[in-house]
């Protein structure tokens, strides 16, 4: 979460970054938190790391600079709430989208219950945060999650594209 800080205040400050995409492995874009760990961290840890989480994501969100997701594998939990931060979203085909939490009695903290039903209605957001189950790259599309579905070979790409159209050409 500092890295990520460290790197969305890099980009508000540096006049020559136009914009950034953020994305992960081959396997997946962001799994969120370590159940296990969150298990033993106290209340007031567990205060900080949400108010932290929040922050960067809050940075992410209203930043003046477009901030993309290209998204391949698993976009779970904390992940998720980071891609939904994010200006838009792109994932390749295998892309996966949960919010697992509810399914363990735990929900993040990091704005996603407040996002996650902005963008593809309350209904279809309570099925998400209840039932935990995945829903494929088709069906993110089809709720409004994601934008568009690209080729796993293509997805950065189309995510620096993605950038470069949202940026007036005078900027780039």
């Amino acid at each position: 979460m500092n890295a990520l800080a460290d790197e969305t205040r890099r980009l508000a400050t540096a006049p020559e970054f136009v914009g950034a995409v953020i994305t992960g492995s081959k396997r997946a874009f962001a799994v969120g938190a370590d159940i296990q760990e969150l298990a033993e961290v106290r209340a007031g840890e567990g205060f900080e790391f949400s108010r932290r989480g929040q922050e960067v994501m809050a940075s992410i969100e209203c930043s003046r600079k477009p901030v993309i997701a290209a998204i391949r594998g698993f976009c779970f939990g904390g992940g998720l709430d980071l891609a939904l931060a994010c200006r838009a979203r792109i994932a390749s085909p295998d892309a996966s989208f949960a919010h697992p939490g509810g399914a363990l009695g735990i929900i993040t903290g990091w704005g996603g219950t407040q996002r996650l039903p902005r963008l593809v209605g309350r209904g279809r957001a309570l099925e998400m945060f209840v039932t935990g189950g995945p829903i494929g790259a088709d069906e993110a599309q089809a709720y409004g999650l994601i934008s568009q579905i690209a080729p796993s070979e293509e997805l950065m790409g189309e995510a620096l594209r993605q950038v470069h159209r949202i940026v007036p050409e005078r900027l780039v």
